[in-house]
């Protein structure tokens, strides 16, 4: 396996210098931030991800004052005392994309934020001491007890509530492979997630650096080299040096 210096070295060439590099990397929330977070804001960022999957992020953005209206500010003890009239009635309702499965499952996520709230205090509690060490073990349980959370899409989830964590774009998992890791071009078993996080952790060791900011730099070490202006127009969007 290559040594991390190597793959930061050809990110800085390809973006102009080591402190251009640093500047495109997206911010990590603390511990003490991610605890703070309320579940409100907790489930309306995952709907927005689960909306987003599949669909122009840009019209998801666009509507989303309406989904906040519709969804009544995501607080999940609100959404979970609504009838079932008041879930119907949503699909059916312009403010909102109306696709009636990711509507149900915000109302699954609500009780699986709940859930979690009961145990933990609040989900953003939970969160926070979650160790990066076991990104894997996280989004196994995202997708096993959250509703359309699975594949790509708990990833982003974390990845924009600002969690550290690694993103498996196309771009990073180029890197992956071209530093020597023996993983598919599409790695989704459990064996490749797992040889994935250890290699992740292995250079968090290396370098000091967090999942998420070594993820960023392997995206940006390959494939299409885009400027920084769309880089920092999506600083916290999906790994890939993409727009």
């Amino acid at each position: 396996m290559k040594h991390f210096a190597t793959i930061r070295a050809r990110a800085a060439k390809r973006k102009g210098g080591d402190a251009e590099l640093i500047a495109l990397l997206p911010k990590v929330k603390s511990a003490t931030a991610l605890a703070r977070m309320k579940d409100d804001r907790v489930l309306s960022d995952m709907t927005k991800r689960i909306f987003s999957a599949g669909f122009a992020w840009s019209v998801i953005e666009k509507k989303w004052p309406g989904f906040e209206a519709a969804f009544l500010g995501f607080e999940p003890k609100r959404l979970l005392a609504q009838p079932d009239e008041f879930w119907e009635h949503l699909a059916g309702d312009s403010r909102v994309v109306r696709n009636a499965q990711k509507i149900m499952a915000v109302r699954a996520n609500a009780q699986f934020i709940s859930d979690i709230t009961q145990k933990h205090g609040s989900f953003g509690k939970f969160l926070a001491t979650w160790p990066s060490a076991d990104q894997v073990g996280l989004l196994y349980l995202l997708a096993k007890q959250g509703a359309r959370l699975g594949g790509h899409t708990g990833a982003y989830f974390l990845r924009f509530i600002g969690k550290d964590c690694f993103v498996l774009s196309a771009d990073v998992i180029a890197c992956l492979r071209d530093a020597g890791l023996d993983i598919s071009e599409n790695p989704s078993s459990k064996k490749e997630l797992r040889i994935i996080q250890d290699q992740f952790n292995a250079w968090a060791r290396e370098t000091a650096l967090p999942l998420t900011h070594l993820s960023r730099i392997c995206a940006m070490s390959i494939g299409e080299n885009y400027g920084p202006a769309p880089l920092h127009s999506r600083s916290n969007m999906v790994e890939g040096d993409v727009p």
